[in-house]
This record gives C-alpha cells, sequence and structure tokens, in this order.
C-alpha cells in the first residue's frame, strides 16, 4: 500500500485550476528549464519510435507493423529513454522526482489515449503523446483529479482524461513536429522502387537517388540497409557517393564542410546524423540567379530537369 500523501489527499478534494497548482507550475518550470525548446524531448520520442521499430533488424518503419506487444511496451520505454536523457530521480510512489514533486509518465500514440492508474489519483502526470504519421508530438502536465476522469474502467482500473477536461493540461509543447519517417511518408511508387531492390547497397542508391534535397536521417539509412555497416555503405570508395557521382549526384553528410556546400546551394543542412543528396550540373547561363557553389575549382548549382546528367565533383575533406 502506498504512503498516505496528505497533500494529495487535499488536492483529491479540491481540484485546482492548473495555474493555482503550485507543484504543477514547479514541475512545468524545471522541465523547462531542462529543455526550453522541446528538442531533447523530440528526440527521445523518435529514437523511441525507432527503437521499436528496429529498422536495421526488420526493415520497418510503419508503427502498424509492430505487434500488439510491442505497441504496449512504447509506454515504457518512453518513460525509460526520457529518464536516461533528463537523469530524473526516481520517485518513491509514480515514476520520477521533478523539482522534488512526485511525477508519473504516460504516454500515447493516440492523442487523448493516456491509461492512468487509480495509485496516480491526487498526482501530477507527465502526459506525452508522438504521432508517427501526423509527424507530431505533445508533452503536458496534468493533476490527477477522480471528476476529470472518465467512468469506464478496464481491467487495471486505469482511466483517461475526459475530453471536456483536456483544458486542465498545462501544454510544456503543443503539437510540435516530430522529425519525418521520411519511409512512411514518402510516395509509395518510390517506396516499392526502393524495397524491390535485393542489396542493402542497391536500396540505399535508389534512396538517395529517389530522396533528393531533403534531409535522411541515419535511422532511414540503417533501415533501408539492413546491415551493421550501414554508414560505410553511404560513404565513398563503393558506397553510394561513389555508385551516383556519375549521375551527377552529390551526398552531403553532418561534416561542416558538406553542410556548407548544402547551404551554399539552398539546400537543407543535414544535422547530425543526417544526408541530403542533390543532383548538380555547371553552372551556365540559363542558371542565371542560381545559388551555386564551388567544387574543383568550377561553378556548380543543383541540377533542373533541363541539364543532361554529368559526373559530380568531389566534395570537400571531412572536417567539423
Amino acid at each position: 500500500m502506498l504512503p498516505f500523501d496528505i497533500q494529495a489527499a487535499q488536492s483529491i478534494a479540491s481540484p485546482q485550476k492548473p495555474g493555482e497548482d503550485a507543484e504543477l507550475l514547479a514541475v512545468h518550470a524545471e522541465l523547462k528549464r531542462l529543455d526550453p525548446q522541446g528538442e531533447r524531448f523530440a528526440t527521445v520520442l523518435r529514437s523511441t519510435i525507432d527503437q521499436l521499430l528496429n529498422g536495421e533488424v526488420t526493415g520497418r518503419y510503419d508503427w502498424n507493423a509492430l505487434y500488439k506487444t510491442e505497441r504496449t511496451h512504447a509506454g515504457t520505454l518512453v518513460e525509460i529513454n526520457l529518464q536516461r536523457e533528463f537523469r530524473f530521480t526516481d520517485g518513491l510512489a509514480m515514476d520520477y522526482r521533478i523539482a522534488g514533486i512526485e511525477v508519473d509518465c504516460k504516454y500515447s500514440q493516440r492523442f487523448g489515449g493516456w491509461m492512468i492508474p487509480p495509485e496516480a489519483r491526487g498526482h501530477v502526470c507527465l502526459l506525452v503523446w508522438a504521432d508517427d504519421y501526423k509527424s507530431q508530438w505533445s508533452a503536458g502536465l496534468f493533476r490527477v483529479h477522480e471528476e476529470w476522469l472518465t467512468n469506464g474502467r478496464n481491467r487495471d482500473a486505469k482511466l483517461t482524461v475526459k475530453s471536456e477536461h483536456r483544458n486542465r493540461i498545462i501544454w510544456l509543447w503543443e503539437k510540435h513536429d516530430l522529425a519525418e519517417n521520411i519511409l512512411l511518408h514518402m510516395n509509395p511508387f518510390d517506396r516499392a522502387a526502393i524495397y524491390s531492390l535485393k542489396s542493402g547497397q542497391q536500396r540505399l542508391n535508389e534512396l538517395f537517388r529517389r530522396i533528393q534535397r531533403r534531409r535522411i536521417g541515419r535511422n532511414t539509412v540503417r533501415t533501408v540497409a539492413q546491415q551493421k555497416d550501414y554508414m560505410k555503405r553511404v560513404r565513398g570508395n563503393g558506397g553510394s557517393r561513389s555508385a551516383l557521382k556519375p549521375e551527377g549526384i552529390l551526398i552531403m553528410g553532418d561534416y561542416e564542410s558538406h553542410r556548407s556546400v548544402a547551404e551554399q546551394l539552398g539546400l537543407p543542412a543535414p544535422n547530425e546524423g543526417e544526408f541530403v543528396s542533390a543532383r548538380v550540373a555547371r553552372r551556365r547561363s540559363h542558371h542565371q540567379g542560381a545559388k551555386h557553389t564551388v567544387l574543383d575549382g568550377q561553378d556548380w548549382v543543383v541540377a533542373t530537369s533541363a541539364d543532361p546528367p554529368e559526373t559530380a565533383p568531389s566534395l570537400p575533406s571531412h572536417t567539423k
């Protein structure tokens, strides 16, 4: 039996407005201090979904491909990975202690689907949602009161927040962008073309050939290659950079020199663990006004459909 908490018992009897709940506001302030823009939270959620999909082994990229037991395990993984990232202290009654306050963590892939156990009543809950199909995520804080929960009970007596009381949630970050799952959202025809190829190297080549001018993350590369040395498959000396060079395609990585080339060409600069591919052409009169970069002593631009394929130049040395 959990220790009796007088303050929690009082809050059950007398619900406060979220803006008047000192403990809830203290947890909110601490999480905002630890992660002002929500970037760390977003990274944990993206990596947790990718961990569940386990693309390197399974080739999966779609949440619906997970087994029911894997989806059920998602909440536990989110809870664990958030604690590892932020080093929250273990709670006595709940999952964590944040700013000295007991906090339970609940994740749902369906917005509003947080399952709250009876022992969380009176406590603060960190409610987390991420949807790979919408490429969005949210996290907010909610003080659990019985009258704000649904009446229907499942076998574990867990309840959800009534839709009319979701305004009781104080959002830390609401409907922020989740890093896009490229394989899930790409054109199905292109995806089928990639997966029709037998070898991991061929699939990677086709990925960079078809998905240009967009950031492609390490997990996408890992899922397509399905090989432990997947990063080697991108580089030169037999990797995708070598294979696609005759077609005029550059593959820029997260090296500072590569990021600079991408920016000069008007492309999104790769972040850590990301790549951006683009077909380039020598700058000619019809490229007037186009952004360009100097490689191998010549001016290069992102190729248009009117530009014939030509061998791509070499990228600068790999310096951070």
